[in-house]
């Protein structure tokens, strides 16, 4: 099969290899899915897991992308809740081999039911995004409808994500961005718009629930604004940033087959929509991941058309 892989963590992008692999053989409790559209986070290849596996051992040549879309082509021993030819998408280990391919082994947990009426392309680009919208509100933020959320990166991939649920659970969103990503930010529900390079933040005032993607300085000082039992939830890492009367908490997220069926159902009903960039071929995947100029919207490699 066709696959990318990397084999230098030193060369970043750049050293991605369209290369013949192998097709996966399912373990126990896997199932093989043959991928029509795969994601690709922009800062994985910086992850440990892309080179080690759980034992700190070197695993290159590794294949990259964690997102998926696709079909089941094959089930592992004692595998249950999936059939074979039934349409999937859904988050795979980052321990093992990923998407960027034309088949892919996971283990059936991590994926879920891909409705019929929705494309491949869109259900790739739901998983990452959604699922970290989704926990970091509900799971770890405890969001309430009434309350407030400032979400940083709003018209982001995740960011995105995040104003449309706050906003559909009833919380009041402040968004913030470039100058530029004033509209955008908008578009996707929120009911202001935070101007980082040239706003003041704390001219916000007192806020529920931070959801922080950048760490450093603006972790710290979101901080500062958050109201007492609220929360700074940060995917950027470990913070030092502490809330005077909340609490901090940074996370990893992890597949969900319920929250994707969540997800996804909002997309079918129009209450989410996906912040979708470029559109790729597996062979031209490359190229598109290494473009020069700022990244809006997800990357999506369309690995069958």
């Amino acid at each position: 099969m066709k696959a990318i892989a990397v084999t230098e963590q030193a060369t970043g992008t750049a050293g991605m290899k369209l290369v013949e692999r192998p097709e996966p053989q399912p373990a126990i409790n896997d199932v093989v899915v043959q991928v029509h559209a795969s994601g690709f986070t922009w800062d994985e290849l910086t992850w440990p897991p892309t080179w080690t596996d759980r034992l700190n051992r070197d695993r290159t040549p590794s294949i990259p992308g964690h997102e998926l879309a696709g079909v089941v082509t094959a089930l592992g021993y004692g595998t249950t809740g999936l059939s074979v030819g039934q349409r999937v998408f859904g988050l795979t280990d980052w321990y093992r081999d990923g998407t960027l391919a034309e088949y892919v082994a996971v283990e059936a947990r991590n994926l879920a039911p891909l409705p019929g009426d929705v494309d491949f392309t869109v259900g790739a680009s739901l998983v990452m995004p959604g699922l970290t919208a989704w926990q970091g509100l509900f799971a770890h933020g405890h969001l309430q409808a009434g309350q407030s959320v400032l979400a940083h990166g709003a018209a982001g991939v995740v960011g995105s994500m995040v104003t449309q649920l706050a906003r559909e659970a009833g919380a009041y969103v402040i968004g913030t961005g470039r100058v530029g990503d004033r509209q955008a930010v908008l578009d996707f529900g929120a009911n202001e718009f935070v101007d980082l390079e040239n706003d003041a933040l704390n001219d916000v005032g007192g806020v529920d629930l931070v959801f922080d993607i950048f760490g450093g300085d603006i972790a710290k000082r979101s901080a500062g604004l958050i109201r007492a039992g609220g929360a700074l939830v940060t995917i950027a890492g470990p913070t030092e940033a502490r809330p005077a009367g909340g609490l901090a908490i940074d996370f990893v997220v992890e597949s969900d087959r319920a929250q994707l069926g969540e997800i996804v159902q909002r997309v079918r009903d129009g209450r989410l929509r996906t912040n979708i960039g470029t559109v790729s071929t597996l062979d031209d995947a490359i190229a598109a991941f290494n473009r020069t100029e700022r990244r809006k919207g997800k990357t999506i490699v369309r690995v069958r058309p």
